[in-house]
């Protein structure tokens, strides 16, 4: 039975350095892999290469789902569409309805991509957010106006924290596309008690107020960067969730006598580590 993880298969990293000839044969090596996944495990119950009954998968979704990333609160995450008359490609810039009001994101993945994704994690039926539309000039305008005001909210909040002498560290900060919140993303050593700096904030920009504190993980996966292997971080480019890295895991390796070494910019072992667990 096949067992591939599909996360490796990115066409934005072919960058410009690459010739036709090589985009053109990654290309054609993903449709192969999708192909013979759809022959395998899209029409059949059973794998008659390893005889393996496949009935007990969990069942496709049969609904129009994309995966998409958004600055937002929602992160990376499948949505849905209704109609059929429609389809989104990787790198369409779309609207995205959520509980809490519209974010803009980026669709990653598409087609038959997606549905393996989900069979593969056990995903089918559950409730998902909704696809309004592309992004419209309009849109666009609107979105470059909350990039430009969400740079003067930071300088606001560096300024107030300043001035209160909180512990805090500012990592991002993002307006929601509806602008029905805003949200500051911070690191801090401890609990800060910002009741003040909220009302400060909430009266300077007229909308609702925010803060979260991340950790050290999640402050590298928000800004990003590469990493000593030379590739875009892991928790940036795929990770969806952080397993726990413990020193175990480098002693398992006899990696414990170079544990800086093996620490990423965050400061933690590098989640890559437990990659070789199993």
């Amino acid at each position: 039975m096949y067992n591939i993880d599909l996360s490796f298969i990115k066409n934005k990293e072919l960058v410009s350095s690459v010739s036709d000839l090589e985009i053109q044969f990654n290309n054609d090596f993903k449709d192969k892999i999708i192909e013979d996944l759809k022959n395998i495990q899209l029409e059949k119950s059973h794998c008659e290469l390893c005889e393996m009954d496949l009935s007990d998968q969990t069942p496709l979704d049969g609904r129009n789902i994309v995966e998409a990333n958004s600055k937002g609160v929602i992160g990376k995450h499948f949505c849905m569409f209704e109609s059929n008359d429609i389809t989104f490609h990787n790198n369409d810039v779309i609207l995205v309805q959520i509980p809490d009001g519209i974010e803009v994101a980026i669709v990653t993945e598409s087609n038959h991509v997606v549905k393996f994704k989900r069979q593969k994690f056990g995903l089918c039926g559950e409730e998902l957010p909704k696809i309004i539309r592309k992004l419209t000039d309009e849109d666009v305008k609107k979105y470059e106006t909350n990039t430009q005001n969400a740079k003067v909210a930071k300088d606001f909040f560096l300024e107030a924290i300043k001035s209160a002498n909180l512990e805090m560290k500012l990592v991002d900060v993002h307006y929601q596309f509806d602008r029905k919140k805003l949200y500051f993303y911070y690191t801090a050593d401890g609990r800060i008690d910002f009741r003040q700096l909220v009302k400060e904030l909430a009266n300077e920009f007229k909308t609702r107020i925010e803060l979260r504190q991340i950790g050290v993980r999640d402050e590298a996966k928000l800004i990003g960067g590469v990493g000593s292997c030379g590739r875009e971080y892991c928790c940036t480019s795929f990770i969806t969730s952080f397993k726990k890295v413990t020193t175990q895991i480098a002693h398992d390796q006899n990696l414990t006598s170079f544990l800086a070494k093996h620490s990423g910019p965050c400061g933690k072992l590098k989640c890559c580590l437990s990659f070789e667990v199993e």
